[in-house]
């Protein structure tokens, strides 16, 4: 019987080897990037909030959602913005007024002031007479709708109208109702409705000294028609208004402006909605 010789026998040596972990990839810092950024446009905005008053807000708002093509060539700039800023409204290019408005940097230095001149800091006059007005323009509001007692306005006449407190003053918007038209289709002939409004309106208007603005806005007409009449009937309907307010006694020098804005102003998804026929009725305040 033989010997088996151990000696010769290969020896096999079995070595672990250890490997690092792996990269686990940079998922987590695309998700924080995200985060930084969103939080950089949530602070953005709190800022323009603060810094702009509801005018230059609607500015910015109206440039990035237009009813239709801005024309970013006019100022002549290369720059996104076309040489234009998006604060003023008057920029843009759907708007029916003439050029009288302030300049951008004018407005811009006016949001800057909204805080005082000295460090953010208004006279006591200031605040004073501001409030003072604030609350003139809500009991104007109060009144007109009857809070806390009788309105002014007729149970009928009150259909007709809806009423907010803006930074430009207090907004009395009358608008078209099924049946109820303010004035006669496609002219600018007020029915009675309008009329007996208009009497109301006076008899508010005369509560507060503020200055009075008038906006005039129509429904779209069909692509089909051949010529838009909706410039010339805006106008002429709040022109209409204006010679009622005048006739049941209201001062004319305290109409600052009256603007048609055609269809161009909407309320309704339906541009060519009877919702949209309506006019606007402004007390300014001081500073506009």
């Amino acid at each position: 019987m033989s010997v088996v010789d151990n000696s010769k026998r290969p020896i096999i040596i079995k070595r672990k080897k250890i490997i690092a972990a792996g990269h686990h990839g940079g998922a987590w810092k695309v998700a924080y990037a995200d985060f930084v950024t969103a939080m950089m446009a949530f602070f953005l905005l709190m800022w323009l909030l603060g810094a702009t008053n509801e005018k230059q807000r609607k500015a910015i708002a109206d440039y990035f959602n237009p009813t239709i093509t801005i024309n970013r060539n006019s100022g002549g700039g290369g720059s996104f913005f076309g040489g234009d800023s998006p604060f003023p409204e008057e920029t843009l290019a759907h708007n029916g007024v003439g050029a009288s408005n302030p300049l951008p940097e004018e407005l811009l230095e006016q949001a800057g002031k909204s805080d005082g001149g000295n460090g953010g800091q208004q006279s006591e006059e200031e605040r004073a007479a501001r409030a003072a007005e604030e609350a003139d323009l809500e009991q104007a509001q109060q009144v007109l709708l009857g809070a806390g007692g009788e309105s002014i306005l007729l149970d009928k006449a009150l259909t007709h109208v809806l009423t907010r407190l803006t930074d430009e003053g207090l907004v009395i918007e009358i608008f078209d109702i099924p049946g109820e038209p303010l004035f006669i289709e496609g002219t600018s002939q007020p029915t009675e409705i309008t009329k007996e409004i208009a009497a109301m309106m006076v008899r508010i208007f005369k509560l507060v000294r503020n200055e009075v603005a008038l906006n005039g806005h129509t429904q779209a007409v069909p692509i089909v028609a051949l010529t838009d009449s909706t410039w010339s009937i805006s106008t002429a309907r709040a022109m209409a208004m204006r010679q009622l307010l005048e006739q049941e006694g209201l001062g004319g020098k305290r109409v600052q402006r009256v603007t048609g804005f055609a269809s161009r102003k909407t309320i309704d998804r339906d541009p060519m909605s009877y919702r949209n026929n309506r006019l606007e009725l402004i007390l300014l305040r001081s500073d506009y």
